[in-house]
């Protein structure tokens, strides 16, 4: 039986969302198969090996009694916990799973961590994870695969307030003003016009060193989960409808305003282009293990890359196991088949 290394909560503004997907993720792991080692990160970075019921987790109740502080061994190739209660023990596991969205967590900094130990990770890696973080450099490498991009331009922190401006009006109104790399929609302002661009910008750069001024695709977003490292496995195409702005971090947990169709309303054929384009951009971004690959499209059937997720939401009502769940695997047979796509030994 492998024992699988759990890592969850996090540093970042998804803490909350990542207690809930770790919750998805072990309530439907075989227990006749692996055994987990749940590891609870706080909001302010500490380490917390964790033994209580998993409920706790999901409400946020983790913290507590069924805590030891703990610390992950860097020799590589060893694959221990190091418990830090003053007993010396150290607990080994067979591979790493995290389950943590956004900066710290998604943007391969934790992988590298893992990766320089000798840990085989479940999922993407620190490459893969950092290029899909980043939203100017996913997008050069998915347009050099032959997949489009929205229009866009870019610009690092200190650039003349002048040369944004001309950028916006070259992209023309409404368009997006984006951080490069952050998660969840964080840091993202629909601009209807010129009056509302420096705030905009201010706002972006709050949380990167770089934004990304982009046009606003005329069209609705449509995504696909894909699955695997050698063979992908794709799942069935989703459609995001919008009623009214887009689909920021309270549309993505709260659906207000908005409605997720799986299947999405779209012709086989157009839903086949997606799944192609999906497995071209996830091979261009050095995606493995699972991930979702979103695009727009537009009125005309025009098909463009937006972004991917290199850990989705994993609760009962996310995107990806429903994409999934679509082409007849269940929740508890696709945790399975992500933790087989790292060879554990």
């Amino acid at each position: 039986m492998k024992r699988i290394l759990v890592l969850f909560g996090g540093c970042s503004t998804e803490y909350e969302v990542s207690l809930q997907s770790a919750h998805g993720i072990l309530s439907h792991m075989d227990p006749t198969r692996y055994t987990p080692l749940m590891v609870g990160i706080t909001r302010q970075g500490r380490w917390l090996c964790y033994t209580g019921p998993l409920e706790a987790i999901a409400e946020d109740r983790w913290q507590g009694e069924h805590c030891v502080p703990c610390t992950l061994s860097l020799d590589r190739g060893e694959r221990r916990l190091l418990l830090l209660d003053g007993s010396g023990r150290a607990l080994p596991f067979d591979g790493a799973f995290p389950v943590l969205h956004g900066k710290n967590g998604e943007d391969g900094t934790l992988q590298g961590l893992l990766e320089l130990a000798g840990v085989p990770v479940i999922g993407c890696g620190a490459l893969s994870s950092a290029l899909c973080m980043d939203k100017d450099r996913s997008h050069k490498l998915a347009a050099l695969a032959g997949v489009p991009v929205p229009k866009g331009a870019v610009f690092r922190w200190g650039a003349e307030p002048e040369a944004i401006r001309r950028a916006a009006e070259a992209l023309g109104y409404p368009l997006f003003v984006k951080p490069v790399r952050a998660g969840s929609s964080f840091g993202i302002t629909r601009v209807a016009g010129p009056e509302g661009l420096p705030q905009a910008v201010e706002e972006a750069f709050s949380h990167d060193r770089e934004i990304l001024l982009e046009e606003a695709v005329d069209g609705f977003e449509v995504g696909c989960a894909v699955l695997g490292t050698g063979e992908l496995t794709v799942g069935q195409v989703d459609e995001i409808q919008l009623s009214q702005g887009f689909f920021n971090y309270e549309e993505k947990y709260t659906l207000k305003t908005s409605a997720i169709h799986c299947p999405a309303r779209i012709p086989p054929e157009t839903a086949d282009r997606v799944r192609q384009a999906a497995k071209t951009v996830y091979r261009a971004l050095d995606c493995k293990g699972f991930a979702r690959v979103d695009f727009f499209l537009t009125p005309a059937g025009g098909l463009l890359f937006n972004e991917v997720n290199t850990i989705p939401g994993f609760t009962a009502h996310s995107r990806y196991p429903n994409m999934m769940k679509g082409i007849g695997l269940d929740f508890s047979t696709l945790v399975s088949k992500m933790v087989e796509t790292e060879e554990l030994s």
